[in-house]
């Protein structure tokens, strides 16, 4: 896992671009540079020249060469590019932190969250796991013998509104597909068809 680089390192990162680019073209010559690519003195040629982007990106990228940071080491990269005309047209996927969902969630199940976790449910053996309403009633309906419990700070009827509810859903109900034995129907339809699960 990355650290997140700190605001003020970004900003420092910025202002000493920007104070490179308004250097004078005393300083940038005497910018000791990689031996394979060492521009020709500005005096040789009778003029003095801004320095091209290419000496630039060059430049940052040494100063940030031994750098722990992450971004600091894309950002110079991300000069190289530019300079060289070569930075990527579409721009990098953000990447987004993974979706936290209450224990109760089952792996397979898409659905987010609906609240906090306000019920426990427990299997036949005692097992047990803390739940939003929305997953807490998937998970008892997908469970023989389940039972839910109200958390200390639940809201009031919490396990009541999970009971009444598990018992119309379907064990696994976000699995697609044709359900016709009386263990992939809910309680309800069951009851109403006279078969037991």
């Amino acid at each position: 896992m990355t650290a997140t680089p700190r605001p003020d390192r970004i900003t420092e990162l910025h202002t000493l671009c920007r104070e490179d680019y308004a250097k004078g073209q005393s300083q940038r010559a005497s910018v000791n540079l990689a031996p394979s690519y060492a521009p020709a003195s500005p005096t040789a040629c009778g003029q003095t020249a801004e320095p091209a982007d290419l000496d630039v990106a060059i430049r940052v990228a040494q100063q940030l060469l031994d750098s722990d940071h992450a971004l600091s080491l894309r950002e110079a990269l991300r000069l190289l590019l530019r300079a060289l005309g070569a930075e990527p047209v579409a721009a990098a996927p953000q990447l987004q932190a993974p979706v936290v969902r209450c224990p109760a969630a089952h792996p397979q199940d898409p659905t987010p969250c609906d609240g906090p976790p306000v019920v426990t449910v427990l299997d036949a053996n005692n097992a047990g796991a803390d739940g939003c309403e929305h997953h807490a009633v998937r998970l008892l309906a997908s469970l023989d013998g389940g039972r839910v419990y109200a958390l200390p700070d639940a809201p009031d009827g919490a396990a009541i509104r999970v009971f009444k509810a598990a018992d119309t859903t379907r064990p696994f109900v976000w699995f697609d597909g044709p359900r016709v034995d009386p263990s992939q129907l809910s309680r309800a339809e069951n009851r109403r068809r006279g078969e037991r699960p």
